[in-house]
């Protein structure tokens, strides 16, 4: 399964980098291959190295003017020319997505992908992986939106919450029909 993966190019701490790692190496020993921003940095270079590392592939989508920090020993790498592009181009190599934690650039690419899903432009499964309750009050914010008539569709078929790695691609593998 092509897996797309939000998160930070930042250097983080061990709360998030410990289980980004381990959920790398699942989906590395899985046979999984991650789609991803195709960063050389952070805790792209972190979930990158764990899934290669693991046995899985790498398919990169960066940016025209974050190039030079393109991963180099991807699989594929491909060069978007704007962020919009490269949003499509992971969205369309992939067939779930898993957000991780991560800042502005992060949810921004997790509210498109969600207001995608919510009007019928894709269907695949999408993960919030809430690492050390870091999507705790995105959480409340969405189950409001819900409570309060917001979404036209149930929480629960929008994304899927998970606590942990293992949790996130249990339910990505579930979903495709892998287990």
């Amino acid at each position: 399964m092509n897996i797309c993966v939000f998160l930070s190019a930042a250097d983080l701490d061990d709360r998030y980098t410990v289980p980004a790692r381990e959920f790398a190496e699942l989906l590395g020993r899985g046979g999984h291959t991650l789609v991803w921003g195709g960063s050389e940095s952070g805790l792209m270079k972190v979930v990158a190295d764990g899934v290669q590392e693991a046995g899985g592939r790498l398919v990169g989508v960066s940016v025209d003017f974050l190039a030079a920090k393109a991963r180099e020993n991807a699989d594929e790498m491909v060069i978007a020319r704007d962020l919009a592009e490269r949003k499509a181009l992971l969205l369309e190599k992939s067939d779930a997505i898993v957000i991780m934690v991560g800042g502005t650039g992060t949810l921004d690419e997790a509210t498109e992908i969600l207001e995608l899903k919510k009007h019928g432009k894709h269907t695949k499964p999408v993960v919030l992986l809430n690492t050390a309750g870091f999507y705790d009050g995105l959480r409340e914010q969405f189950q409001r939106m819900e409570d309060e008539g917001f979404l036209p569709l149930p929480l629960t078929e929008l994304v899927f919450f998970a606590k942990d790695g293992v949790g996130a691609l249990a339910y990505l593998e579930e979903s495709a029909g892998l287990q």
